[in-house]
């Protein structure tokens, strides 16, 4: 790592992979690494898909798992590149129309059933226009309409995004104006998927890295967790 380079995650990193790595990089370099909190950095969510349950399990309490949980509530909702490049979780919220209101939300709480913060995590692009409902059962689907509308106000070019399986590993939408990327390999260790991470450059030139699972024999497995339907 150079020291002008930069490493944002929008990724969601518990449940789809190590919490401690990123983590102990973003503390070693503050001004390198952003976290961006996703949907399941949420105590909700962490007890249903396994973390609070491991950590009763390895520790004999919950005294670990509500200790990461409230380094969740400080991580970033969004991210900047050069003014040019928007980085969430999920998606855009209805309830948002420019930047300055993300600056305003209070991110040390919970993830809300509703509201702004919670479509940020969970909000998904859709080709239709206008909004529409999540079958998520949370966020919103939005259109191509809303991402012009929004990318105009707020003099940007681009959204990159997560929160879902992509089997190529990255995915453009809306010509170009919003791109997910997924950066888990064999997502749950069965939907042979590849994963991908968007390297820029000085002038926001674009490159993908593409790679693969490392092979079953050269790491161990843990036991098979269910996969998550929203992700697909």
């Amino acid at each position: 790592m150079t020291d002008s380079a930069w490493q944002g995650w929008s990724q969601t990193f518990l449940d789809l992979g190590h919490l401690m790595g990123p983590l102990k990089g973003e503390v070693r370099y503050p001004d390198r690494i952003t976290l961006i909190r996703g949907n399941h950095e949420s105590r909700q969510i962490t007890q249903v898909y396994g973390f609070y349950d491991e950590c009763l399990r390895k520790y004999g309490s919950v005294t670990v798992w509500r200790y990461c949980t409230e380094i969740f509530d400080y991580l970033s909702l969004s991210a900047i590149i050069d003014g040019k490049i928007f980085c969430v979780h999920g998606g855009l919220s209805p309830s948002i129309q420019t930047l300055d209101q993300i600056r305003t939300i209070d991110r040390k709480q919970e993830v809300p059933h509703d509201g702004p913060m919670c479509d940020l995590l969970w909000s998904d692009p859709e080709d239709t226009t206008g909004w529409g409902v999540s079958p998520r059962g949370a966020g919103y689907l939005f259109g191509s309409d809303v991402v012009a509308q929004f990318n105009a106000a707020n003099d940007i070019d681009m959204i990159c995004r997560a929160h879902q399986l992509v089997m190529e590993g990255y995915k453009w939408h809306f010509n170009e104006t919003v791109l997910t990327v997924w950066s888990a390999p064999n997502y749950c260790y069965r939907c042979g998927n590849v994963a991908a991470i968007l390297e820029l450059d000085e002038h926001l030139q674009k490159d993908f890295i593409i790679f693969e699972a490392a092979p079953q024999e050269t790491r161990g497995i843990p036991s098979k967790k269910p996969v998550a339907d929203y992700f697909l």
